[in-house]
């Protein structure tokens, strides 16, 4: 018997869900929602009203106008306070660079959610990012400890594809860290030096020449289940 191909949950469905996620979280999410979609339908009432008075018709449009208007800023702000909930939840945790990594960044990106090195005993982790800046290296967890596992990934990229440029971000508590929710801002921000093809071409080489023995993500936090936000 043939499996049966699980059916993806409609449009309306996903936003019940990122809203009853976000209501569990932010308890002003909701009087916040009814007051950005009040406020245009008020004023798509009262401006026909008194401002720019018309005729029914004129009326009407003005009431769709404050509708439409007021449906579209719900979403947005919902999306973005879902964001922020979701980032609130992952941050500090084991894999949370892994999670953003995965199912936040763009298709330009060649990412994984597991690390390239690890520290088994304190957990810190390295994890690689391909893209047209380059590669990029982030180190998750304290910046001291972690900085002699980034040292060392880096030599390791770097006689592997020694003409690319090679970055690096720290996310941590530590002063000067990157916070988990400003990580794909930070990312976009460097300068483009390749195309897609060699983006994928660096890729490839280096998971070809990925080390021996890699040591899988730490118990904790599975990245695969902590969703971050997908870019809009």
């Amino acid at each position: 018997m043939a499996e049966e191909t699980q059916k993806e949950p409609g449009r309306m469905t996903q936003l019940w869900r990122v809203f009853q996620m976000t209501r569990k979280a932010d308890k002003w999410i909701v009087p916040l929602l009814i007051a950005v979609f009040l406020g245009p339908v008020a004023l798509g009432i009262l401006l026909p009203l008194t401002v720019l008075p018309g005729g029914i018709l004129t009326l009407v449009l003005w009431i769709l106008s404050g509708i439409l208007t007021g449906v579209l800023l719900v979403l947005v702000v919902l999306g973005n306070r879902a964001e922020s909930t979701a980032y609130k939840q992952i941050e500090g945790q084991t894999g949370a660079v892994g999670a953003v990594l995965q199912n936040g960044l763009r298709k330009a990106w060649q990412t994984s959610e597991y690390p390239v090195a690890i520290n088994p005993r304190t957990r810190d982790a390295v994890y690689r990012a391909v893209g047209k800046c380059g590669v990029v290296l982030i180190a998750e967890g304290s910046k001291t400890r972690s900085k002699k596992l980034l040292d060392d990934e880096r030599r390791h990229v770097a006689r592997a594809v020694p003409q690319i440029t090679i970055h690096h971000l720290y996310v941590g508590p530590d002063e000067g860290g990157t916070p988990l929710r400003q990580l794909r801002k930070e990312l976009n921000r460097f300068k483009k030096t390749l195309s897609k093809a060699e983006v994928l071409a660096v890729a490839n080489r280096l998971e070809a020449l990925k080390k021996p023995g890699s040591i899988p993500i730490p118990k904790g936090m599975d990245p695969a289940k902590a969703r971050a936000p997908k870019p809009r």
